[in-house]
């Protein structure tokens, strides 16, 4: 007999806004985008030959794109694991915490918010917890010097604030 080999899923750490907007984003994609891309399907189809139909191809294409987006955010928001900031503490660098960081060579401060993959927008001050200075933050407390290895070289980030915002 056969044993079949399990395989551990790994937990997606992401905010409560995070979660919300995912589940937002599968709803729509269920309840509309699929029903208007099976709707484009069938006309297209209706007009006859599909071998040469090119409005059937990129209909079906486009119902394929959204039923795997559909299986994408699906997988995502069963290992979802939702880490809302009123939870944390601030004595270290979090997920999902803000942390304000002095840059040592310029005398500038930057302010980022660690979340999840999907969430990260780095002109908002959002960053990947897979992102190489989050990963170089995890874990360090206020006042600590941190370097980071960024394309551009080294950075060292000293960590002046962390909190639950």
């Amino acid at each position: 007999m056969l044993l079949k080999k399990e395989r551990k899923l790994e937990n997606l750490p992401m905010t409560k806004e995070g979660f919300t907007k995912l589940q937002e984003e599968l709803e729509r994609m269920k309840r509309v985008d699929r029903a208007q891309a099976i709707q484009a399907l069938n006309e297209a189809a209706a007009h006859g030959d599909l071998t040469d139909n090119a409005d059937y191809r990129v209909a079906k294409e486009r119902r394929d794109y959204i039923d795997n987006r559909i299986k994408e955010l699906d997988d995502k928001l069963a290992r979802a694991r939702v880490i809302e900031a009123k939870d944390l503490t601030t004595d270290r660098v979090l997920f999902g915490c803000t942390v304000l960081l002095g840059d040592a060579e310029s005398d500038r401060q930057v302010k980022y918010k660690i979340v999840g993959a999907d969430e990260a927008n780095i002109p908002n001050g959002r960053i990947s917890v897979n992102s190489p200075v989050a990963k170089a933050l995890i874990g360090h407390r206020i006042g600590e010097v941190v370097q980071v290895v960024v394309p551009s070289g080294k950075k060292e980030y000293e960590i002046l604030k962390i909190s639950a915002e």
